[in-house]
């Protein structure tokens, strides 16, 4: 798997896929991306109502997110375990080219979560603990009990596989009643899978710059 290191609208950096013909972030801004359809409109969602949060991140890939978490809760003390999965890692060479690009105080957080072993917690930061899981989200047992879905994969025309009703149904069945998954996607026909499987969903601001729209879905609190 071939990347390329491109830097944003926001100056932060994200990473292009010849083979797929896609970037793991918005070229409109990463961060900002990042920071607001996943912390903002997701982990602090969560934060506000669980003294610990379970976070679930479907796609690890440049781990932006795990990143900005990370430090979220650093900055907020509030507890988090965060599992993420990733079928296909960045090699070695792909991570530390853009963790050269991260803003200096990212770096360093950045390289400990991808240098973290597989399948174990590790103590990222006294706040935030993350489980890597190097799976394939189609076949594996999920953890449970997860406050927070980051539903991060590639764009729907790009890897159908990732976007089925079977999936987000599993995933209903992982989640807290009350829980929330956000993404970038807002495609209608996701929108109505999340629904068929029973999640309460809404379209919210995008990022400043970015995308008009995300989306967000919550599990009904008054059902199982």
């Amino acid at each position: 798997m071939k990347v390329s290191l491109e830097i944003t609208a926001d100056g932060s950096p994200t990473l292009y896929r010849g083979d797929m013909n896609e970037h793991y972030h918005s070229v409109k801004g990463a961060i900002a991306e990042s920071n607001h359809v996943y912390i903002d409109c997701g982990w602090r969602q969560a934060a506000a109502a669980a003294s610990t949060v379970r976070a679930f991140e479907v796609g690890l890939g440049t781990g932006l997110n795990a990143v900005l978490t990370a430090q979220a809760a650093l900055d907020e003390g509030v507890d988090t375990k965060y599992y993420t999965v990733e079928l296909y890692p960045l090699s070695i060479e792909s991570v530390e080219a853009y963790a050269a690009a991260l803003p200096t105080e990212l770096r360093d957080t950045l390289l400990a979560i991808h240098g973290a072993p597989w399948g174990q917690p590790v103590e990222i930061n006294p706040y935030f603990t993350l489980i890597k899981l190097n799976d394939n989200l189609l076949t594996m047992e999920l953890p449970t009990g997860i406050d927070v879905t980051y539903y991060d994969a590639f764009a729907p025309e790009k890897q159908p596989e990732m976007w089925s009703e079977a999936i987000f149904r599993k995933l209903y069945n992982a989640m807290n009643p009350g829980a929330i998954l956000t993404t970038y996607c807002t495609k209608g026909a996701i929108r109505r899978m999340l629904n068929t499987v029973g999640f309460l969903t809404e379209r919210l601001p995008g990022p400043p710059g970015g995308k008009r729209e995300i989306l967000r879905a919550t599990h009904p609190a008054n059902q199982p």
